[in-house]
């Protein structure tokens, strides 16, 4: 099972890596590029878009042609992208890479929801989940920081060189050591399953758990979006003190992952869900106290951000392996489908809610709060209904 979830860890690598490594050379790429600044960073938004739309269309392919011939394909997709990208010589082919990638991206995403969903149920998939996702936070934590640096000695297209190298490892692992997992009874499709889509949806119980995710991701990119105004124009950090604390608080996110898997197997998945809430509450409730109570001088320290954020990401922590294995446990047979819905709800609704909180007349923490509070009502209502459907799941067929 160890070289499973390393095998899965690899894929699961591909999505943050290609958000994150080239993003201190943004600048550098737009002048390389006879580009807007702002057109590149737009690309980061691109890669989320395509990425959570793109997963209804893979989902049904890994379920018609098996785990390891979508993961392969999504490997190179990606890889045709990385390429793409560091050989661009226009901002729009440097766009459209982005897209090849996200592409790829979409096919490896709905590979680990499934084959997870394949081999294990329950609490332990609860665990799988929370373990990759705890460390998926490794990347957030480092690749700014190694990408800028291979960057600044040997340019801008250097990150993404080493990124091929990378994703060519991990097409080596997959090729030979990954095993199928499609179980036998897996309904096919052979076009878009718009309908099996339409009744998941209509499935509360699915919507509610798929919800917490959603949740989850959108307090994840309103805190990343707002951190560089809040850190570095309003509270005066340097770049490199920024990614010091921007990386001291993914390794906290990969800490408390690994903390919720453990305690999954001990107080179970309701508890777990409870207790991400109940985090993530606290978060929002200190950003607001401090907007209320707290000098101008005193809200500029990196502390009075960061504390509220650090609990609320505990709470994801917490949250999204339950919410994730709750979701998918009715759907054995068409678990690359509804991995996929997943995908899609957590990606679209995540951008979705944090571009809203982000829209309005706000200033930044007050937003992040509503974001979290949003989270916390999400993730206590999948409580509740996981505290009546305990051990009532069954396949809807």
């Amino acid at each position: 099972m160890q070289k499973f979830l390393f095998l899965l860890l690899t894929l699961v690598l591909l999505g943050p890596l290609g958000i994150d490594l080239y993003l201190p050379a943004i600048p550098a790429i737009a002048s390389g590029l006879n580009s807007g600044e702002s057109l590149i960073q737009s690309s980061i938004s691109l890669f989320i878009l395509v990425l959570g739309i793109g997963q209804l269309l893979a989902g049904p392919l890994a379920d018609r042609y098996g785990r390891r011939p979508v993961a392969i394909a999504g490997i190179l997709l990606y890889m045709l992208g990385v390429v793409m990208a560091a050989t661009a010589v226009s901002a729009a082919l440097f766009m459209a890479s982005r897209v090849v990638q996200s592409l790829g991206v979409c096919c490896t995403s709905v590979v680990i929801f499934s084959s997870v969903r394949d081999r294990l149920e329950g609490d332990d998939a609860a665990r799988a989940f929370g373990f990759l996702n705890g460390t998926l936070n490794i990347v957030p934590a480092l690749a700014p920081l190694i990408g800028g640096l291979i960057a600044q000695y040997y340019g801008w297209r250097a990150p993404f060189w080493a990124l091929c190298g990378y994703t060519l490892i991990t097409l080596l692992l997959v090729v030979f050591l990954l095993a199928e997992t499609r179980p036998a009874n897996t309904k096919q499709v052979g076009s878009l399953p718009l309908r099996q889509y339409l009744r998941i949806l209509r499935d509360s119980n699915f919507l509610i758990f798929a919800l917490v995710n959603a949740g989850a991701m959108g307090m994840a990119l309103t805190y990343v979006s707002l951190a560089p105004t809040v850190l570095m124009t309003n509270g005066g950090l340097t770049p490199l003190q920024f990614s010091l604390v921007f990386g001291a608080n993914g390794f906290w996110i990969m800490l408390m992952s690994f903390i919720a898997s453990k305690v999954i197997r001990k107080v179970g998945r309701p508890t777990c869900l409870a207790t991400g809430a109940i985090l993530m509450l606290l978060g929002g409730i200190a950003l607001f106290a401090e907007l209320a109570m707290l000098s101008d001088q005193t809200q500029l320290s990196t502390w009075a951000y960061m504390l509220p954020v650090a609990s609320a990401c505990a709470g994801l922590a917490f949250v999204i392996g339950p919410a994730t294995s709750y979701a998918l446990e009715p759907y054995s047979s068409e678990a690359g489908i509804a991995g996929a819905l997943v995908g899609f709800v957590q990606m679209a609704g995540g951008a979705a809610l944090g571009l809203i909180a982000m829209a309005l007349p706000l200033p930044p923490k007050a937003s992040l709060a509503l974001v979290m509070l949003t989270a916390f009502v999400w993730a206590w209502t999948a409580k509740r209904r996981s505290k009546r459907i305990k051990g009532k799941i069954a396949a809807l067929n």
